[in-house]
């Protein structure tokens, strides 16, 4: 199922999407720190919130392959700090979109109850 999002859930779903996509990355760059020829990966939020209205999937495969991540073109040594502090930053935006998310679905409840 694909959706355009428009309305708050699925750009809340987008973030959410994202991140978990941003995580994955960055845990390889970890895993990978000493593997010969490996290549630091990372997602860029900027280049997919700024198009609300496709879905995630066809931005990402368009952009960026099937891959769904970008390989740095630069140095393929990898920082641990530094990649450790950007998962820092990812949890911090996930945890800013689930708390999203559940306002959303308090709201809706609201509604709902004053409704009946």
């Amino acid at each position: 199922m694909t959706y355009t999002p428009t309305d708050s859930i699925g750009k809340t779903n987008l973030v959410l999407d994202l991140a978990a996509q941003r995580q994955r990355a960055l845990g390889a760059n970890i895993a990978n720190i000493d593997t010969p020829g490996y290549r630091r990966k990372d997602i860029e939020f900027g280049q997919y919130l700024g198009v609300m209205n496709s879905p995630l999937e066809t931005e990402l495969s368009i952009k960026l392959g099937p891959s769904a991540v970008i390989e740095s073109v630069g140095s393929m040594d990898i920082d641990p700090a530094f990649e450790l502090a950007e998962m820092q930053k990812n949890a911090l935006i996930y945890t800013v979109a689930t708390r999203r998310m559940s306002n959303i679905v308090t709201e809706m409840k609201t509604v709902i109850n004053v409704g009946k």
